[in-house]
């Protein structure tokens, strides 16, 4: 079993009298999670399998006629259905069963795309069901590698979990997180396994779960707006510049975009709303949610030389997802950049419940004002924004002026 920052909450939620879904990309980990948390599952349907899946898509009845089936007695039956998105009568059995009997079934659902479910119209249990997200690793979740000599490097973690999650994973160094991403199985393999196990991930994965759904047209115009979404992640989109290039109306373009998010492989940073200037951008920029399946899908080998040739860019596109997955888990909070059309930015606005912070991203050891001149300035022009941060190699924090303090990465 491989823990997570995610189960004890997941744990404690999955207590409580209601249907629960689980969302997540492919990869994720959600079903190791899952049948760790419900080992006691009266029912386990795998609709992952080809025949399974065609079993219950020809009569959705017997679904319901297997839970009811499942003997009533003084505890709930647990019934856990893997990849539910792909009979989307699932869905409809399951309110039918809640209704009739709160007490005599837990269900617990778990999906890789939301999309079937949207464009279906399928039945999403309202006031029925509490939705949940599992993500790729965040940081306390594989500990960065430490220099020897250099505690004052060590993760900023609790020290009861710092303990137990620091066993899990092995150490990491930055660039090999920038190479291969985070997604639990890729982790775990030896580092000459992992470029192939991305690619074949992004051509079969992306390839069965689209196709079977039928959820594109023309798979070949797809493909080619897959490689230039996943190069150009972490940009302002242009949607112009993508429909030209990819022969795609941009109604269609902004249509792929969405796909990806449904399929939680990306999602949209907004521009930060919050702002008395003019002439700001109003084009939001898309990442990809794991940097290795980003390098996958632009038909390029995942590998730390080839971050090398660019590390900046990445930097910056992993602590946009790291910030991401927090507020994912926290849900709360927001995620948005800031950029002026004469060309004024900063990297990250993070919007808390009780506190704002703007957030710039550096690839050097040495930071200075020098380095942040678009920060110095936000953070004047925005009185309401009180913190800033340079997130860098550095190492050990700098405070850089009374409102802005450089941070290693390994504390983010």
């Amino acid at each position: 079993m491989i823990d997570r920052w995610y189960r004890p909450a997941l744990e404690r939620q999955l207590r409580k009298p209601f249907v629960h879904v689980l969302f997540g990309a492919r990869q994720t980990g959600k079903t190791t999670l899952l049948e760790h948390l419900l080992d006691r599952a009266s029912l386990h349907i795998n609709l992952a399998d080809p025949e399974e899946r065609t079993r219950l898509m020809a009569e959705p009845g017997l679904f319901r006629k297997e839970c009811e089936a499942l003997p009533a007695g003084k505890t709930s039956s647990i019934v856990f259905v893997d990849e539910a998105q792909a009979v989307p009568a699932v869905f409809d059995v399951v309110q039918l069963l809640y209704d009739r009997d709160k007490t005599r079934w837990r269900f617990v659902l778990c999906g890789s795309s939301a999309r079937k479910l949207r464009r279906t119209g399928a039945n999403l249990l309202p006031g029925r069901c509490m939705l949940h997200r599992l993500l790729p690793l965040m940081l306390p979740e594989r500990p960065a590698r430490v220099p020897e000599g250099a505690r004052h490097q060590a993760m900023l973690v609790p020290p009861g979990r710092r303990a137990r999650l620091g066993s899990t994973f092995p150490p990491e160094d930055l660039e090999a997180r920038l190479a291969y991403g985070d997604l639990p199985g890729v982790v775990l393999l030896n580092e000459e396994d992992r470029a192939p196990i991305l690619r074949s991930y992004v051509t079969v994965h992306l390839e069965e779960e689209i196709r079977r759904e039928a959820l594109v047209r023309d798979w070949g115009a797809f493909v080619n707006f897959l490689r230039l979404a996943a190069r150009e992640s972490g940009q302002i989109t242009n949607f112009a510049a993508i429909s030209r290039e990819v022969g795609l109306s941009q109604p269609t373009v902004k249509s792929y975009y969405q796909l990806l998010e449904d399929m939680f492989i990306g999602f949209t940073v907004p521009v930060f709303s919050k702002s008395p200037r003019r002439h700001l951008l109003s084009t939001p920029r898309f990442l990809f949610a794991d940097l290795g399946i980003q390098h996958a899908a632009c038909g390029v080998s995942p590998d730390p030389n080839l971050v090398l040739a660019n590390p900046g860019r990445y930097f910056e596109n992993w602590v946009g997802i790291e910030i991401w997955k927090r507020l994912q888990y926290a849900g709360a909070g927001s995620l948005s950049y800031f950029r002026t059309k004469d060309g004024a930015e900063v990297d990250y606005i993070v919007e808390l419940p009780e506190r704002t912070i703007a957030i710039e991203v550096k690839w050097t050891d040495r930071p200075s004002l020098r380095d942040v001149t678009g920060l110095v300035s936000f953070l004047r022009d925005h009185p309401q924004v009180r913190e800033g941060f340079v997130i860098c190699r550095c190492p050990r924090p700098a405070r850089l002026n009374r409102s802005i303090v450089a941070m290693p990465w390994q504390h983010l």
